[in-house]
């Protein structure tokens, strides 16, 4: 008797085992129509990347918000949506997205995390690898979905005040040029008050949007950092991905 149960014990395990290895561990992440797909893309540096505690409420996948992850695949917003580096946490883009698919509610927000932490403005000029990489990823993403926006946080490093415009004019206008977007909305956001640089930079990221048509700032201004004087913290990213929303939602006439 015992040896009989032993027998259907292994072939239960066996047939569990070979269940498992059926089922992906990460199933593959369906989106709607094209015309129902919000694509944004998010470039610059690490607050863009996103450095915040990773909370159980960052964990929760939200409805109808997706991220073309590191192996150029959808799966759900759940931070870190960046991959830059292994310091890879909260950033803004998850709550950026909720915020607009709860405006947009026919809609799914797809997001393409292509921030890399340390970087300067130089190094996004056309051409280089940050920039190939981010245009790569954003084609990916539109056979899918339509680009709706391009979502910049960029400044901590680098970043002189008398040439960051032209450069930011710039690389924006090539962007969308090579992704034949020549209307898109684009955000940007001032860096945190805790920046030594910010003093500087600030009033220059703010008047951007009288250059770049179609385009607006988020005020980062009262947020706090995570103790380094340089990343904002989980709650603060949270807030900042609230205030680029907003500005999109303005840029775009949905705020009704």
């Amino acid at each position: 008797m015992m040896r009989v149960l032993l027998v259907l014990a292994l072939v239960a395990i066996f047939l569990i085992s070979s269940l498992q290895a059926e089922t992906p561990a990460n199933p593959p992440t369906t989106l709607p129509a094209r015309a129902k797909v919000k694509v944004f893309l998010l470039i610059g540096q690490s607050n863009m990347a996103g450095r915040g505690k990773v909370e159980d409420e960052d964990k929760v996948a939200p409805p109808r918000v997706v991220t073309l992850n590191k192996e150029d695949k959808w799966a759900p917003a759940i931070d870190p949506i960046h991959f830059d580096k292994s310091r890879a946490g909260v950033g803004l883009g998850r709550t950026f997205g909720i915020v607009i698919s709860e405006k947009l509610t026919n809609d799914t927000i797809a997001l393409v995390p292509a921030a890399v932490g340390g970087t300067t403005i130089e190094q996004w000029a056309k051409g280089g690898t940050l920039y190939e990489n981010a245009v790569r990823r954003a084609k990916i993403a539109q056979q899918d979905g339509q680009l709706a926006g391009i979502l910049w946080h960029q400044g901590e490093s680098g970043g002189k005040a008398e040439t960051y415009a032209a450069l930011a004019e710039k690389l924006f206008a090539d962007l969308r040029a090579d992704l034949e977007a020549k209307d898109v909305p684009v955000i940007v956001g001032t860096l945190g008050d805790f920046v030594a640089g910010g003093k500087t930079l600030n009033p220059v990221l703010k008047k951007l949007p009288e250059t770049i048509p179609n385009s607006a700032c988020a005020d980062a201004s009262g947020l706090k950092d995570g103790g380094d004087h340089l990343h904002f913290n989980a709650e603060a990213n949270r807030e900042l991905g609230k205030r680029y929303a907003e500005q999109w939602l303005k840029l775009t006439g949905q705020t009704k």
